[in-house]
């Protein structure tokens, strides 16, 4: 009998013999899926679960979502080509067209999109090279917490000194800037003073000559940072950071990977500031589950040379079809206001757990893209923030979530931050039940460390 035909620890055995030691979600989801539909996936042992991990955030319609696999079969049973690298296709353009139609008009205007390899961080690495081109600058202004990726340019803007402790020399030079925090906040006041207080520190390393800072090339910035703990950007800073961008020609890079189409609650996550940003690295969701990711750009940074940058695989037509159908639908049937509404739905029930229990330290995010913070109320912190973030906790109550039948992952300082991402498709009876098992599995974990710590 082959390991494929048995359960979950025959798999996982085989694939901790094949697979490198840098896998991760295997670690602490111990399992392995045979079947996935809508929101939820079922394992080789026939468990079913609640997806919100759901690819990082990239199933924006869920798995196997009949109008995805619509346009697939499509591709197919027409003959059409499947890889074209840039060369375009019927598939492609239309692509573009429901992609830019997505997007707010004052910045399509003017837009031109570069098709890169296919993971996010390939959109990264290729918005910093547009805009050190278009510029002639080398140094970018990066964000404390940020994460923008694995590869080596997107690993230098990374916040999180643990990971990036190997990374090459190479990288360049990255300055990185103070990112707004009710909870955690850099200068120690959260709110309207806090936000202020960050602006005013940028507009003020900018206009100094002797801050050390040469020009830059760039801005980049997620509107939510996700991997750092579901931490959004309060809007008023977001409009101070374009005016700043704008008063020293500065273009500013919004990276929207993670809270691209319809996650927040808007299509994009930069319209709720209202801005128009000069470049948008987009990949996940547009994609429709398939790996795709483009650079949508301001025309005046467009002084590459042909050839200035490519990839074999920008030419996935699966994805492009794939994500042509997902665009659309979100699009039209208005799902970034459905994740508004069964986000604060499920954001309040939250809130009412963290009422129940003093490790849960803050409730936050935005729509369908939403963190739970743990912390330890006793640790000694000298930190940002009240008290020190308990990723112990956090992986008890990741565990306890899975064995109950909820995928969850786990973020921010310390690995301290519960992080929400399902499908947009999620309905009102479902986050319920999401919520009831989050709830059940934090007093869980919260009972068994009373009885340890009484």
């Amino acid at each position: 009998m082959s390991y494929l035909d048995g359960g979950n620890s025959e798999v996982l055995t085989r694939q901790s013999e094949r697979e490198s030691n840098a896998r991760t979600y295997p670690r602490h989801l111990p399992f392995a899926i045979r079947e996935a539909t809508g929101v939820t996936v079922t394992d080789m042992d026939g468990n079913e679960y609640y997806d919100c991990l759901a690819g990082a955030g990239t199933l924006a319609l869920g798995h196997n979502h009949p109008r995805v696999v619509e346009a697939m079969e499509r591709v197919i049973d027409e003959d059409r080509p499947i890889h074209t690298l840039d060369i375009s296709t019927p598939t492609k353009e239309r692509f573009v067209d429901s992609l830019f139609e997505s997007l707010p008009d004052e910045f399509t205007d003017r837009a031109k999109i570069q098709f890169c390899s296919p993971a996010g961080t390939d959109a990264v690495e290729a918005a910093l090279k547009l805009v050190k081109t278009a510029t002639g600058n080398r140094s970018v202004l990066g964000f404390q917490g940020a994460y923008h990726g694995m590869t080596s340019g997107a690993l230098g803007l990374m916040g999180d000194v643990d990971v990036k402790g190997t990374l090459p020399a190479s990288t360049g030079e990255v300055h990185h800037l103070p990112y707004p925090s009710n909870y955690r906040p850099p200068f120690g006041v959260g709110g309207e003073e806090g936000h202020r207080i960050a602006s005013r520190y940028v507009r003020n390393l900018l206009a100094d000559s002797k801050s050390g800072i040469t020009d830059p090339a760039g801005m980049i910035l997620e509107p939510i940072q996700g991997e750092g703990g579901s931490v959004p950007a309060p809007d008023e800073w977001l409009r101070e950071m374009r005016r700043i961008t704008r008063e020293h020609d500065i273009p500013l890079i919004l990276d929207e990977i993670q809270t691209g189409l319809g996650r927040t609650g808007e299509t994009y996550a930069f319209e709720h500031a209202d801005i128009v940003p000069d470049v948008v690295t987009l990949s996940k969701a547009i994609g429709g589950g398939l790996p795709l990711a483009v650079v949508v750009y301001d025309e005046s940074l467009d002084v590459w040379e042909p050839g200035a940058h490519a990839g074999t695989f920008r030419g996935n037509q699966l994805a492009m079809a794939a994500g042509e159908a997902t665009i659309d639908h979100v699009v039209e049937n208005d799902l970034a206001e459905h994740a508004a509404d069964v986000g604060r739905r499920l954001r309040e029930a939250f809130e009412a757990t963290a009422e129940r229990f003093e490790a849960v330290g803050d409730v936050r995010g935005r729509g369908l893209m939403l963190g739970v913070e743990f912390v330890d109320h006793g640790a000694e912190w000298q930190g940002p923030g009240p008290h020190a973030p308990d990723g112990d906790f956090a992986e008890a109550v990741q565990a306890a979530c899975f064995e109950r039948g909820l995928v969850v992952e786990r973020g921010g300082r310390g690995d301290a931050t519960a992080r929400f991402l399902p499908p947009l498709i999620v309905t009102r009876a479902q986050v319920d039940e999401i919520a009831t098992i989050f709830e059940e599995a934090v007093a869980a974990v919260a009972a068994e460390r009373w009885e340890v710590t009484a």
